[in-house]
């Protein structure tokens, strides 16, 4: 047993380096997007490359091997706990695919997703998808070449099921399109009775100008009210600009980003409470599994239904307003003093078909997601072209949203996600808002009086409820097991129509 006991130290000690030198990784990633000056990014992709060659390396050190071999040799074996076996599991599973990667290739795709991001910000800018298309050309191929290997080794039916994994582990595109089919079903059927009241929102109110300024002490408040620290001695966390708000960090350090827009407030304040949803939960995971593999998120779509909880179901509940309101008046000035309550929780719950993902309605939201999912499973099932994205894209938009796309910066290259070679990621955002659905109504059974403790700005209740339940079990289960270990059922849809279904029935009078 002591042989097996020095063994798995050994081995958790390689697992703790790694997950510091990642987390060092993640700050250089976190400056390019919010710090960098546009010049350093040639540098930039080269340092990069070399930080991810050294991750590789650290990854597939034939040490980790070694003592995965020793300890799972062991006759002592099973006598491991359920914590450190999980450990064990998750090491061998990184390893194994780890060691099958190439380092020229994994340094090669670390650079070019750098050149990528950079080339898509200015394309952006300019929409201009021709100054886009021949990098991500490069990065598709090199991505592709990537999910060919790991499909072997992660013995799944198609190269894109490979990176699926890596985001939501043992989910499959297969399983997706089934439950994206009868979530489709929902949504349209919701839309089209929204669309058909008579009661719609004024929404001119949060077209009004709120200077920049302003809206940086509303992302302060804001964080303070859900309880992210972002200025107390202790603070674990910041928030900064950026193109594509995001988060990143690693329990005490976790950051997240935001863009204002003057004559849109409203943008700010929900990607400010959906990345305090992810930094919250980030740095709410069990601090004794800290530098463990159990002790990291479950998966993307988890970490997508901690980030729509808070920016949803509680951030556009109408008692979350009715705290948030007087205070959001008292900042602004006289911009929003003649706005009541209702005319407000109406006018952020708009149901209204945007070409904007991350503008999207509660209800529209997902059809957005399973566009883009069609899409990349078609890019990586070679049946279309990276030529062809923006022509497929606006037909996609016409026939599941009826919009016509004018340009392709409001069309094929409004997501930082492809250009980040984030292929597979897409799906975690619709898989956590179902997640958040079936979450929703277990805190419910047990914290029935929730909503009455949000309208008081009282946060704290809801957030032990979600420490508790979801954000301490980390990595210890995979997403299947997780949701069924919450809520004592199998992912299902129908939690998350009906949440909607209530909420919108009541806003849209149907």
């Amino acid at each position: 047993m002591e042989v097996l006991e020095s063994s798995y130290k050994k081995l958790m000690d390689k697992v703790k380096n790694l997950l510091i030198f990642q987390s060092a990784v993640s700050i250089i990633h976190w400056d390019m997007e919010t710090m960098m000056p546009p010049k350093a990014i040639n540098i930039r992709s080269q340092q990069l490359a070399l930080l991810s060659a050294i991750e590789h390396r650290m990854s597939t050190d034939p040490e980790i091997g070694k003592l995965l071999d020793n300890i799972m040799r062991s006759p002592h074996y099973e006598e491991l706990g359920h914590i450190q076996k999980r450990n064990i599991y998750l090491i061998k599973k990184q390893y194994d695919e780890q060691t099958r990667l190439p380092e020229e290739l994994v340094a090669a795709i670390a650079k070019q997703r750098a050149i990528t991001t950079d080339v898509w910000k200015k394309a952006k800018a300019a929409k201009n998808f021709s100054m886009f298309k021949p990098e991500l050309e490069k990065l598709l191929e090199l991505e592709k070449k990537a999910a060919e290997i790991l499909m072997e080794v992660k013995q799944t039916k198609t190269p894109y099921d490979a990176l699926i994994d890596i985001f939501e582990p043992k989910m499959t595109a297969e399983a997706i399109a089934k439950v994206f089919g009868e979530l489709k079903e929902g949504l349209v059927l919701l839309l089209r009775k929204c669309e058909a009241s008579l009661k719609k929102p004024d929404t001119s109110i949060l077209q009004r100008r709120v200077p920049i300024e302003i809206q940086r002490k509303i992302a302060k408040e804001l964080a303070k009210t859900v309880e992210y620290d972002i200025e107390s001695n202790t603070a674990g966390g910041r928030i900064d600009e950026t193109e594509h708000p995001f988060t990143t960090g690693y329990y005490d350090d976790v950051r997240i980003t935001t863009h204002y827009h003057e004559n849109n407030f409203a943008s700010s304040i929900f990607s400010v409470l959906h990345e305090a949803g992810h930094a919250i939960y980030e740095q709410n995971l069990n601090p004794e599994w800290i530098y463990q593999p159990v002790g990291t998120a479950c998966s993307s779509g988890f970490h997508e239904s901690q980030s729509r909880f808070v920016e949803n179901i509680i951030g556009r509940s109408k008692e979350f307003w009715s705290y948030f309101l007087p205070k959001l008046k008292e900042i602004t000035g006289n911009i929003l003093s003649d706005v009541s309550l209702n005319a407000f929780v109406h006018a952020v719950n708009e149901v209204k078909p945007s070409k904007i993902r991350v503008e999207a309605d509660e209800v529209t939201y997902c059809l957005h997601i399973i566009i883009r999912f069609n899409i990349e499973r078609d890019l990586f099932a070679e049946k279309i072209s990276v030529g062809e994205l923006p022509e497929i894209w606006n037909q996609n938009y016409k026939d599941y949203l009826g919009l016509t796309i004018e340009n392709d910066s409001e069309g094929v290259m409004q997501d930082t996600h492809w250009a980040s070679g984030l292929f597979g990621y897409f799906p975690s955002y619709a898989l956590g808002n179902i997640y958040s659905g079936q979450i929703l109504v277990q805190m419910e059974k047990e914290q029935a009086n929730w909503r009455e403790q949000i309208s008081r700005g009282n946060f704290s209740p809801v957030k032990s409820w979600l420490v508790n339940n979801v954000h301490r079990y980390g990595n210890l289960y995979d997403p299947a097991d997780l949701i069924k270990k919450i809520t004592d059922k199998e992912l299902d849809v129908k939690p998350y129509i009906k949440y909607l279904e209530e909420k919108y029935s009541k806003l849209y009078d149907f």
